[in-house]
């Protein structure tokens, strides 16, 4: 481990200098890789110096035990089980800071919501759902956008497609993929039965350019009329974009914006980020050894969370945790979830390195 500490620092030194070099500032590029770099670092390193400097100090209060007596003795007795204990903690910090952090925690991400069992039903919990997940970006700084929705006579949704922009975004929505399952009385039951419905949703990281060759003639690019709620615009100009991947059969719509190079745009994007999610499936089948996260795989199928309304409880499958507040939880409290999710990870992936 403290080799590769020692290699982190000097790099975190080499990233300093190079991020002071005027000829690094003036690329624009090259300077946002760097700084980008030198921020994930900058955590390990600090902690790093936390555990030297407390080493220090260990030994001279260790020295001082040797050589003093009386209450000079106790004081440096003292600080060095002080720093001993402290040690011991930073030591458990740096290897959880040490694990490898996963490439695609910064970007953005695509969200994907479907329907599954339970006809109506399963649409109206789609819907709790997207709103579950805008009301948490929104109240924690990150910028939602409704890229496309086929909605239900009682505003429900079949399946509907967003994206959630801003720092670390992938990192805290990553572990929702899977399947959805709700447990409860639905409006349209006149007998009052509980009936269990269940919505698949995926989350995929944005696919930057560089990361997927899209060949231009593999689209085909069809513009129509926008359908659903959105306005006076809507119906009357053929602002709707539907790309077409003849390669993958992979169809993506984007009616959300007035502006038809906006939406062309965005289908775009959320094109690529399929193509990705392909690529990056297919590298994982490869690695038959890969392993499993206690969390999850993130397969679509996995049934990952139970919402259950008579009992007004939220129960994940995957790390056997129950939230006793439904519908704070609905309304976008799902921040304890997540960290529960991402501490499980990241022990799980602590355990895999000890073990190798």
């Amino acid at each position: 481990m403290f080799n590769k500490l020692n290699e982190a620092e000097a790099r975190f030194l080499q990233l300093e200098e190079a991020l002071a070099n005027p000829e690094t500032v003036s690329n624009q590029q090259e300077f946002t890789k760097l700084m980008k770099e030198y921020k994930n670092l900058t955590p390990v390193i600090e902690k790093y110096r936390e555990y030297k400097k407390t080493t220090s100090d260990l030994e001279g209060a260790k020295l001082l035990m040797e050589e003093e007596s009386g209450e000079m003795y106790d004081l440096a007795l003292e600080e060095y089980k002080e720093c001993k204990d402290k040690i011991e903690l930073i030591t458990e910090e740096l290897k959880f800071l040490l694990i490898p952090k996963d490439p695609n925690d910064d970007k953005n991400v695509v969200v994907e919501i479907r329907a599954g069992a339970g006809g109506e039903e399963a649409a109206l919990f789609a819907y709790d759902l997207y709103r579950m997940y805008s009301m948490y970006a929104q109240a924690n700084g990150f910028k939602f956008e409704l890229t496309g929705a086929n909605e239900t006579g009682l505003k429900g949704f079949k399946e509907v497609t967003f994206m959630i922009s801003g720092e670390g975004a992938y990192s805290r929505f990553k572990f929702e993929s899977g399947v959805h399952r709700v447990q409860r009385v639905p409006e349209t039951e006149a007998q009052g039965r509980v009936q269990t419905s269940t919505a698949t949703v995926a989350v995929l990281p944005e696919a930057e350019d560089v990361e997927v060759e899209l060949n231009m003639g593999d689209v085909i690019v069809e513009t129509c009329k926008s359908s659903g709620a959105g306005g006076q615009h809507v119906n009357k100009t053929e602002s709707a974009i539907r790309l077409i991947h003849k390669p993958t059969g992979i169809v993506v719509e984007c009616q959300d914006e007035r502006s038809q190079f906006k939406n062309k745009d965005k289908a775009f994007k959320i094109l690529r980020t399929k193509l990705y999610d392909i690529k990056v499936r297919e590298q994982n089948d490869k690695i038959a050894s890969e392993r499993k996260s206690q969390v999850g795989t993130g397969d679509r199928s996995e049934k990952i969370r139970t919402y259950n309304y008579q009992q007004s409880r939220v129960t994940d499958h995957r790390i056997g945790y129950t939230i006793y507040s439904l519908e704070a939880f609905l309304n976008g409290d799902i921040g304890e979830m997540l960290d529960k999710l991402a501490t499980a990870d990241a022990a799980e992936k602590l355990k895999g390195s000890n073990q190798d």
